[in-house]
């Protein structure tokens, strides 16, 4: 069993791997950087080890040579990615291997060919896993997209071959729009993902997106966890997330399921994955990429089935058998995720900065808050908006989107906006409720981006009137303003009981 761990990750998927860790007995080692040193996810480790001075062309997390010179240097066993930053990275995974430091996740011969979108796509031929049409090699010239195009027929999509987030991807509903878009593509992908290769697909309008959990250890045992909808999203970021998928009855959650366990066993798969697919409105479904690392809504999965998907990471790093069969693994109940970004919904989700001044978490038996942050906690540009992830499990759907709801109402964070508003929108949505919704959900579905609390003018003009007596007045030194003892959360909960 792996017995220390560096975790290259910061914020709350530091303390979720932490928390796990020190469950199973690991120490653990966090990373202390100069953009954020009293970060929340330190006090959770074992240990801290500070980033070198270096001359900060490279961001902490994505520096492979020092991150993996801390792990030798402080003679640490293993190193855990978390998501994002380095987490798909086959030389960071490489470069871990050739120092002798376990990496917690796939070898880095599977993140590259799953990483690659292309070949990934060819050994989801080779596993009759359901494809979109399209050209299964990369583009050379935008006059060879041209063609491919015309003879997939329009709408097509260009995707950059490696990466993700939307980035070097775009959508052609013309010839006109291929050529542009076509070197627009490359011109990302090169600047994103250092790789300028692309490739053409038919295009599904409007699909859902659903994504398949599996888990698989060296020794050629898969299992599935069941599927997560995610489907609300925006510019293909993912903001609400769900397991399982209301789109789904169990004969189609059992042929997407064995589509994804085919191609894992074809890949020869080794630690988390997840297979993403594509269903269209005649409920096919087409195989869109594999992530080969843990996922931000991976708790909505945990919710339902009452596994650690850290824990199997750790003992399938650690070259242990899985500890579960297919048979095992059964779905309770429904889960929901919202994403509580810093951001100001209502200026195009552009990011709020600024430090935290109150924080108020709910809390009962059906809810779980992963977060990395705290009272007096400073939100800057040089990290990614999530402050908090809100989990909530309930009996059945409409049982969860209550709870939700519920919960959103005694969350409350001062000092930044955030997308809680947003969250509550989609939540009283009743094409959401309903079920019935696709990734177009935000632009065709939505009246309104935030939802409007009852009384919410009156709250607001009775907090200004607060904040405006307590201005002016003082109270011990010249100069020393007294601090607003009205609470709007608070005001909020008297005028509903009016």
């Amino acid at each position: 069993m792996i017995k220390s761990i560096l975790i290259a990750n910061r914020g709350e998927i530091a303390i979720r791997i932490a928390r796990t860790a020190h469950r199973m007995g690991i120490h653990t080692y966090g990373i202390r950087t100069k953009k954020e040193p009293n970060a929340v996810y330190l006090q959770k480790v074992d240990e801290i080890v500070d980033f070198p001075d270096t001359d900060g062309t490279t961001p902490e997390f994505l520096d492979i040579a020092n991150l993996v010179k801390l792990a030798v240097d402080n003679k640490i066993e293993s190193l855990h990615p978390g998501y994002g930053y380095l987490s798909e990275n086959a030389d960071f995974a490489r470069a871990c291997r050739d120092a002798g430091v376990i990496f917690v996740g796939p070898s880095p011969e599977i993140i590259h060919k799953m990483g690659d979108k292309i070949v990934a796509k060819e050994i989801a031929k080779r596993s009759n896993v359901p494809m979109v049409g399209g050209a299964l090699g990369g583009v050379p010239n935008a006059d060879e997209a041209v063609r491919e195009a015309e003879a997939i027929g329009y709408p097509v999509i260009i995707k950059a071959a490696t990466g993700g987030g939307g980035r070097g991807m775009r959508i052609c509903r013309s010839t006109d729009e291929v050529r542009p878009n076509y070197e627009l593509c490359t011109k990302e992908a090169l600047t994103a993902f250092g790789d300028p290769t692309v490739f053409i697909e038919k295009y599904v309008e409007n699909p859902k997106h659903i994504e398949f959990q599996i888990v698989a250890d060296k020794y050629g045992n898969v299992v599935h966890l069941g599927e997560r909808e995610c489907s609300i999203q925006r510019k293909h970021q993912k903001l609400i997330e769900e397991a399982p998928s209301p789109a789904l009855d169990d004969d189609l959650r059992a042929r997407m399921a064995d589509a994804a366990v085919r191609l894992a066993k074809e890949a020869q798969y080794e630690s988390l994955g997840t297979v993403e697919f594509l269903l269209d409105h005649e409920r096919n479904f087409y195989f869109m990429e594999m992530n080969t690392r843990i996922q931000v809504e991976h708790p909505v999965t945990e919710m339902i089935t009452g596994l650690n998907l850290v824990e199997l990471q750790l003992l399938i790093a650690s070259g242990e058998r899985l500890p579960i069969t297919q048979d095992d693994v059964h779905l309770n109940g429904w889960a929901i995720e919202c994403r509580i970004n810093a951001e100001d919904v209502q200026a195009g989700f552009t990011p709020s900065i600024g430090m935290i001044k109150n924080l108020r978490l709910p809390s009962n038996n059906n809810i779980r808050i992963d977060s990395g942050v705290r009272v007096g906690t400073e939100i800057t540009p040089f990290f990614d908006s999530m402050i908090a992830k809100l989990i909530v499990h309930g009996t059945d759907r409409a049982d969860a989107i209550r709870i939700a709801l519920h919960s959103l109402e005694h969350f409350v964070v001062m000092g930044v906006k955030t997308t809680i508003p947003f969250d509550k929108a989609v939540l009283h949505n009743e094409i959401y409720r309903k079920g019935d919704f696709n990734t177009s959900f935000i632009e065709t579905c939505m009246d309104s981006l935030v939802w409007h609390e009852e009384h919410e003018e009156l709250i607001a003009a009775l907090f200004a009137v607060s904040n405006y007596n307590h201005d002016n007045d003082f109270s011990g030194d010249a100069g020393e303003q007294a601090e607003p003892n009205v609470d709007p959360w608070v005001l909020q909960k008297r005028i509903r009981h009016l």
